[in-house]
């Protein structure tokens, strides 16, 4: 009850300094990491929890299953068809130069032999826009730039589990499925393309129509019941869930619309919950023990190879040169990351606690440099933040029974 306490007070204060955080380099997702870190066993010791915590592995899996249904909303089979030239580039080169790219320096900086360091490099490969919330959520970025983003970061999680587990095998030599891991990612794909597009097909049926307020649910319901369905047939439940998102806003938009208000409110809880709990697990004690090659992994991968990677990839396109650097920078690591370096840590090969605390140092250092940056990019884009944002002041009007005007309300 304490960690919901927590929870419920980080909250307030991040709903509260949002408006703030919206103009400057605050960022409520670091809020919540650094509130996790205090609460936590490094901190005050409110909360007592560890990464083998089944609570860790379930928030973290819920929070990716989340924010790419709800990212895959926004990325319709319109929209992939007029971004699959980038989109195209940035997972089928810029991820497998950031995976090689991480490996290296891991193998000689920090010591780690070569199946566990591109198994590091795997894990932290995959990047998740939702840090980057004041460009990929706002509809006056370039639509490229955001079709970009929300593309990659929606199919490279999905792409890079069966890398991770074949890393996994190889680190603990053992002999890698990978018939089995095949099958997992067709089954998460025929999963989110089937349950999504039956169910939209027999909405166009004069019989089954919802009541206005319950709109919003039934993508709700379909995500339950592509994310159950997953763990009952162990299909891959990311690459479903993009799949799933995008299927359903291809197919009946209306209900894609009508879900997206609430939807971006259930990725941004689950987000944060999983976050305040990730923070507990930033201990002094863990970080005290990676050496000085492991931090200089950690900046390496974050300042030098994903922006390589992903600039390479996309010489010779028709992106503007801002919004080239600006899809360069923002490569955050994610809950992806989170739940690969979590399967590592309990999956017992030899160096699986450095593993963890190299990629749990990777992805604080990665929220605390992308969701400060933010809006100074979205500046840079020449594209500003929101400057009149709503008060908790009474509206005369409103107090008088008058509908408040458009004006007033539009952030």
């Amino acid at each position: 009850m304490a960690l919901v306490f927590a929870f419920g007070v980080v909250l307030l204060v991040s709903v509260s300094l949002s408006g703030l955080a919206a103009r400057t380099v605050l960022s409520t997702a670091l809020l919540f990491l650094v509130a996790g870190a205090l609460i936590g066993p490094g901190g005050l010791n409110v909360v007592s929890i560890g990464p083998n915590d089944p609570l860790v592995v379930t928030l973290a899996d819920i929070a990716l299953f989340t924010v790419l249904f709800t990212d895959g909303q926004r990325a319709n089979l319109r929209a992939l068809k007029l971004n699959w030239r980038l989109s195209g580039r940035a997972l089928g080169l810029a991820m497998p130069l950031t995976m090689v790219g991480i490996a290296i320096p891991a193998h000689f900086l920090a010591g780690l032999d070569w199946p566990t360091s591109l198994l590091v490099g795997a894990i932290l490969s995959p990047t998740d826009p939702v840090f980057a919330a004041a460009l990929v959520g706002r509809s006056d970025i370039p639509a490229r730039l955001r079709g970009l983003l929300n593309v990659e970061s929606g199919l490279n999680d999905g792409l890079a589990l069966p890398l991770v587990l074949i890393f996994l095998a190889t680190a603990a030599h053992e002999k890698s499925e990978l018939g089995t891991v095949g099958v997992e990612l067709l089954g998460g794909l025929a999963l989110g393309i089937v349950v999504p597009a039956v169910v939209a097909l027999a909405w166009r049926t004069k019989i089954l129509t919802a009541e206005p307020r319950l709109q919003a649910l039934g993508p709700v319901a379909i995500a339950v019941v592509v994310y159950g369905g997953c763990h009952l047939t162990h299909a891959n439940p990311y690459l479903a869930a993009f799949a799933a998102g995008s299927t359903l806003a291809t197919l009946d938009h209306v209900a894609a619309e009508q879900f997206e208000p609430f939807g971006e409110l259930l990725a941004e809880l689950t987000k944060f919950a999983a976050l305040l709990v990730f923070g507990a697990l930033i201990t002094p004690d863990r970080l005290s023990h990676l050496s000085i090659g492991a931090w200089a992994v950690a900046v390496v991968a974050i300042v030098l190879v994903r922006p390589a990677s992903m600039l390479l990839s996309l010489l010779w396109t028709q992106l503007p040169y801002r919004e080239r650097v600006t899809a360069a920078w923002f490569g955050p690591k994610g809950f992806a990351s989170v739940v690969y370096g979590l399967l590592a840590l309990q999956s017992g090969i030899p160096s699986s606690e450095v593993v963890f605390d190299l990629v749990a140092v990777t992805i604080a250092m990665s929220i605390v440099l992308h969701s400060s940056t933010d809006v100074p990019v979205a500046r840079a884009l020449r594209i500003e933040p929101p400057d009149n944002l709503p008060t908790g002041r009474v509206d005369p009007e409103v107090d008088a029974g008058e509908a408040p005007s458009r004006d007033r309300v539009e952030t």
